[in-house]
C-alpha cells in the first residue's frame, strides 16, 4: 500500500439541520484498503458516508482525496474525482431500464471511455445482462443492489463507498454480493463498507471504524475487532 492515505478525515462533524449527526470524525484510508464501518443503528455510520460524498446539509472540519482538499467540492466534482457512493436503499431510476440506469453512471466520463466502463460494470454481474431492457423497478432486491453497484462502477471509482449492500437480501444472494466486493478488492480499489452485520463486514475487510452515538470510538484491524468480546457493547449498542 502506498504510503500517503487516499482518503482522510480531520474533525470532521456533519449535520442535519442543526442536528449533529457525527462529530469530530477523524481516520485514513489507504489506496487498496476495505474499511468496515459498523456499530449500532443511529451511530452516524451513513451520515459519515453522506459527509464524505458532499450531500450532508453541512460539514465542517476537512476532508482529503488523492492528495487535494474537497471539503468545499460538490457532489459531481468528488465523483468525477474518482468516489462513488452506493447508499442504502439503492436509489435506482425505476421506470428506467437497466441499461439507461448503468449508463448515468457515467455522465463524467468521457464518451470513448464509456462503453468500455459499460461493459466492464456488465462482466461483473452477469444477470444484468440479461435483464439490461428490464424496467429496473421489475427487478429483484438483489437484483437492484447489483445494478447500484454497477452504476457507481461506471465512474471508475478509487474509493467506493457501501452502505448496507446485504440489507434484505437472501444469503444466497448476499453471497453473491460480497463475491463482487471481493474482486474489487483484489483490483486495488478503496472500500468503505457501511454493514449492519458486523461479522459479515469484519470478514471482509482489512481495518474497522466504530461508531456510536455519533462519534468514532474504536479503530483496529477487523481481525482483532471480530475476536475482542470487550467490543460488544459498542457494535450493539448493549
Amino acid at each position: 500500500m502506498q504510503s500517503e492515505p487516499l482518503l482522510s478525515l480531520s474533525g470532521v462533524s456533519a449535520y442535519y439541520g442543526n442536528l449533529c449527526a457525527v462529530r469530530d470524525i477523524a481516520f485514513q484510508a489507504r489506496a487498496g484498503e476495505t474499511i468496515a464501518i459498523i456499530g449500532p443503528n443511529g451511530a452516524g455510520k451513513t451520515s459519515l458516508l453522506r459527509a464524505i460524498s458532499g450531500v450532508m446539509d453541512r460539514v465542517r472540519g476537512t476532508i482529503r482525496f488523492d492528495g487535494a482538499d474537497i471539503s468545499r467540492r460538490s457532489p459531481q466534482q468528488r465523483v468525477g474525482l474518482g468516489l462513488a457512493h452506493v447508499p442504502e436503499g439503492r436509489h435506482i431510476f425505476t421506470a428506467m431500464t437497466v441499461e439507461e440506469n448503468i449508463r448515468i453512471g457515467g455522465f463524467l466520463r468521457r464518451d470513448a471511455d464509456r462503453q468500455a466502463s459499460f461493459d466492464e460494470a456488465l462482466a461483473m454481474f452477469p444477470r444484468l445482462t440479461e435483464r439490461r431492457h428490464q424496467l429496473a423497478g421489475t427487478l429483484s432486491g438483489g437484483e437492484q443492489q447489483m445494478l447500484a453497484m454497477a452504476r457507481a462502477l461506471m465512474a471508475r471509482p478509487k474509493v467506493l463507498m457501501l452502505d448496507e449492500p446485504s440489507m434484505g437480501l437472501a444469503p444466497l444472494v448476499v453471497n453473491e454480493i460480497y463475491r463482487q466486493i471481493r474482486l474489487l478488492r483484489q483490483r486495488g480499489v478503496t472500500i468503505l463498507l457501511v454493514e449492519q452485520n458486523a461479522r459479515l463486514a469484519l470478514e471482509n475487510s482489512d481495518r474497522a471504524l466504530i461508531l456510536a452515538t455519533g462519534t468514532l470510538r474504536h479503530e483496529g484491524l477487523s481481525t482483532s475487532v471480530a475476536h475482542d468480546r470487550s467490543l460488544g457493547s459498542l457494535l450493539f449498542g448493549t
